[in-house]
């Protein structure tokens, strides 16, 4: 067996439109193809006594044990590894159960599928359970255990801290889309300019200055002391020297801390001597230059979050600590508490597990014990300084009783410091009373505050903390999202959306858009080349300039990542026709119709998906789209178009020569294609199927006819504006059309356009392309034959797995196969194809160069345009004086 390749789904996709985030492996099982599980001599026996929880697998036959029950009966190992997969990311605290295995198209390949929470866990799983399977295949021992624990591991690297996780997780309940920065937590909620972003509890529309305020002790606790708020006597110091002083001025019992410092980094509590003192002093040194001496303040230790200046919740916090029972040691109670099923590994789970550190052995060593020491039986021992869970603390939720005089001051102290997202650090003997009352005190106001302890805490209430995270910065009535149209199907997208964004533009939107040609943000090109994938789509989601994005989404990028948004709100899906098919497992028309289709099955449901009425294949997916469909045809008497005309339905259509709208029976024309100059003069009928669902994507977004007309009159095809669609050179004796047309389907559209155009001969400059099969280079060859008087056979910048001689041949049996005797030049360099079909055009001819490379091309052809126009000034100028005369 092998894994041919490894690919990460993160957005809808070919595998589902829900389940966003999928592995796709693609598997060859070479000689395992004839062995399923039935024939492998005790197979079943290893994988049950190494997987006995897989018994809870239900597989097709929907009961516990199916999936046994399948084995046993003889699957293959495609499904089995799909199932391992699953298994071993559960073990390891991610519980994922979409799984599915399909044929590749290929004799003994396969598609194996299956969820996951992280990526780089997902893809660890994949080769992870290949490996457990060969073993098993084998009966060889596997180091099960150390697989779990790497997947946890990697999962505490790349996961979001259960704060920053809340805040996403509440965003995507309310439908508001988010992505992530970087690789910490620094995270976009929204597109566009509708955008928020957050980093762990800090966000946008946080203050600097407050950030600043908090993170610096000194400044904080002059601030509240000027405003009368009870703070723990202190000083700052940063000497031995300074420590002696502080010392004799605050008095017994001390707590030191560093000046910045987070996660109870540093903390030393409850000194009662100067050796304690010494030591806690040069901890605290470690993590800060100046450290922070305070006089102990007995009371228990609470936190109050204030969100939006608002006190949202309050929980108490208990240090990690061990009850003793009278006969097990130290270690051995540890052990007991980190048995607790709601303990795991780092933030895996509600409470994290106790580890022995340098500040437990410490505290351990003030009270004269070790790890070995028998705790009496009731007496509870702390093990941290600190009651921060991420050290094993616990907590308590107490919001509902925070006296209303603890309420008022916590509200008032994140005014006075400024924080919207605000963690007080409060110490009380009572906080059902006036703090003043208790003799409490604040210990510390804190940025970026964790949510853990409100959101799961170890008792009590659990608290939506989060969700006042986004009503502050989504106030109802707020608006999150951008506008996207997304724009699919295999000819006309790259016009289509470059159509689309012309009208928005014109209408006033700062737009963003993707195109095989590049990324544009207010038609300014960001990126070149084929840029139609989900990257390229956030890169216009990400850029806070934009206010409406129009997505060229190729099948690429669908079945390499899926698309780079969730939902949008108008989809256009242009034609289906025979290309690329035999890659990536996709191996009929059908199939490729089904890649496409994803893209109208994610407009939500006030949305549009426009459809070709006059392609069958995309007239069908009608039927998994939960949103509006609107049709567009060249034939106004396309019954498609009278059934939904019917019902009242919305349409584009062609008819009588106008570019027309029609609701129900209603007409409403917006003008002559001939009008239009994308359709040169109506000849290019193709290109008046752009222009019809462009059309219509405008007016369902509450453009105006009569702007649509200003707009698609204004839109002039040119290398600027249109590169590589339709550009016309007019040379003093033969006119140069150079296209991206490189699939038949669009070569044939150009064929529909030629027969209306008087030049003669026609020349055609193709290639054949190396990742098609060979009937498609065949058909390419033969409508070139139809089309063209004389043809020249380039070659592609890259050959895709095919040789020049292959390439040739095929496009050459295509074209005899229409006309043995037609005349065929071989000039596989595609810029000395060029400069042969100029250098020897004849007078009246149209030469066509189907390019590879756009911007070469026109580069090469804008060059030969000047220097003719440059050579007939130079003549003109130089006869000035002879006609003078």
């Amino acid at each position: 067996m092998k894994i041919r390749e490894i690919n990460a789904m993160r957005g809808p996709n070919y595998w589902s439109i829900r389940r966003h985030k999928l592995i796709v492996m693609v598997l060859d099982l070479e000689e395992m193809e004839e062995k399923p599980t039935d024939k492998i001599p005790g197979f079943r026996e290893r994988l049950e006594a190494m997987f006995p929880t897989m018994y809870s697998h239900r597989c097709s036959e929907e009961t516990e044990g199916g999936f046994f029950r399948r084995v046993d009966e003889g699957t293959w190992m495609g499904h089995v590894i799909e199932h391992i997969a699953l298994e071993i990311q559960t073990l390891a605290g991610m519980d994922v159960g979409f799984g599915r295995t399909r044929g590749y198209g290929e004799d003994g390949v396969y598609h194996v599928v299956f969820a996951y929470m992280e990526e780089k866990v997902g893809r660890f799983a994949a080769k992870s359970a290949f490996r457990i399977a060969e073993a098993l295949i084998e009966g060889k021992d596997y180091d099960l255990e150390a697989d779990i624990q790497t997947m946890r591991e990697i999962r505490e690297d790349e996961r979001l801290g259960p704060s920053t996780g809340s805040i996403i997780e509440e965003a995507a309940a309310r439908g508001i889309p988010w992505m992530r920065l970087n690789k910490y937590s620094l995270c976009q909620l929204g597109y566009g300019k509708n955008q928020k972003r957050i980093q762990a509890t800090v966000t946008s529309e946080t203050s600097s200055i407050a950030v600043e305020l908090a993170c610096d002790k000194e400044d904080t606790k002059f601030l509240l002391e000027q405003a009368e708020v009870p703070t723990p006597k202190g000083e700052i110091i940063r000497t031995e020297e300074g420590l002696k002083d502080a010392v004799e001025y605050v008095g017994y019992p001390l707590v030191i801390k560093p000046v910045s410092g987070n996660h109870g980094r540093g903390i030393t509590a409850n000194l009662n001597s100067w050796e304690e003192t010494l030591v806690a002093f040069h901890a605290a040194k470690e993590v800060s230059r100046s450290v922070i001496v305070e006089r102990y303040v007995v009371g228990e230790d609470y936190r109050l979050l204030v969100i939006d200046y608002k006190l949202v919740a309050a929980a108490k916090r208990t240090p990690a600590g061990i009850t003793g029972d009278g006969k097990s040691t130290i270690q051995q109670l540890i052990d007991q508490v980190n048995s607790d099923p709601r303990r795991g590994y780092g933030h895996e789970k509600v409470l994290t597990q106790i580890t022995v550190d340098a500040m437990t052995k410490a505290i351990l060593a003030q009270h004269g014990r070790n790890l070995d020491t028998v705790l009496p039986k009731g007496e509870w021992m702390k093990l941290k300084d600190t009651a921060n869970l991420s050290t094993g603390g616990t907590s308590t939720d107490v919001t509902d009783l925070v006296h209303t005089y603890n309420v008022f001051m916590a509200e008032r102290i994140a005014r006075i410091i400024g924080l919207d997202i605000c963690g007080i650090d409060i110490i009380t003997t009572n906080i059902s009373a006036p703090l003043p009352e208790t003799g409490g005190a604040i210990l510390e106001v804190n940025a970026a505050p964790g949510f853990r302890m409100h959101l799961a805490p170890s008792t009590g209430l659990p608290r939506n903390v989060a969700g006042a995270v986004i009503d502050m910065l989504f106030p109802a009535g707020t608006e999150s999202r951008i506008p996207i149209v997304a724009v699919t199907g295999t000819n006309g997208k790259t016009t289509t959306t470059r159509l689309v964004s012309h009208i928005m533009r014109m209408k006033g939107y700062k737009v963003g858009y993707t195109t095989t040609d590049g990324v544009y943000i207010q038609n300014r090109l960001m990126m070149q080349g084929d840029c139609t994938g989900p990257a390229s789509a956030e890169f216009v989601l990400k850029d806070p300039t934009v206010d409406f994005a129009v997505l060229e989404s190729a099948r690429g990028g669908l079945l390499r990542a899926g698309l780079g948004f969730s939902t949008c709100d108008v989809a256009i899906v242009t034609n289906i026709a025979p290309d690329h098919l035999g890659l990536k497992g996709i191996h009929t028309i059908e199939q490729l119709a089904r890649v496409k289709g994803v893209v109208p099955e994610t407009v939500h449901a006030g949305g549009y998906a426009i459809l070709n009425a006059d392609d069958e294949l995309v007239y069908a997916m009608r039927k998994n789209v939960t949103a509006n469909v609107a049709l567009f045809s060249m034939d106004e008497n396309n019954p498609h178009v009278k059934s939904i005309a019917k019902v009242g339905g919305l349409c584009a259509v062609y008819e009588n020569g106008y570019i027309t709208i029609c609701r129900g029976e209603w007409k409403m024309r917006i003008t002559k294609a001939i009008n239009v100059p994308l359709t040169f003069g109506g000849k290019a009928s193709f290109m008046i199927q752009n222009v019809l669902p462009a059309a219509l994507a405008a007016y369902v977004r509450g453009v105006p006819l009569e702007d649509i007309k200003v707009a698609l009159e204004s839109f002039i095809p040119s290398p600027s504006q249109t590169p590589g669609r339709l550009n016309m050179f007019e040379f003093k004796n033969f006119t140069v059309l150079l296209d991206y047309a490189h699939n038949s389907a669009g070569l044939r559209a150009l064929k529909n356009m030629l027969d209306k155009m008087d030049e003669s001969p026609k020349v055609g400059i193709i290639a054949g392309i190396g990742d098609r099969r060979t009937e498609d280079n065949n058909e390419i060859g033969q409508v070139a034959a139809e089309m063209f008087d004389e043809v020249i056979i380039r070659q592609d910048k890259h050959l895709r797995g095919k040789t020049e001689t292959e390439l040739i041949n095929m496009l050459e049996a295509g074209i005899k196969k229409v006309d043995p005797n037609k005349v065929v030049r071989v000039i596989p360099k595609e810029s000395e194809a060029i400069e042969y079909a100029i250098k020897n055009a004849k007078k009246g001819s149209i030469i066509v160069i189907c390019s590879d490379v756009i911007p070469d091309a026109l580069a090469q052809v804008t060059k030969y345009k000047e220097e003719e126009a440059k050579a007939l000034y130079d003549f003109t100028r130089d006869d000035i004086p002879n006609l003078q005369k």
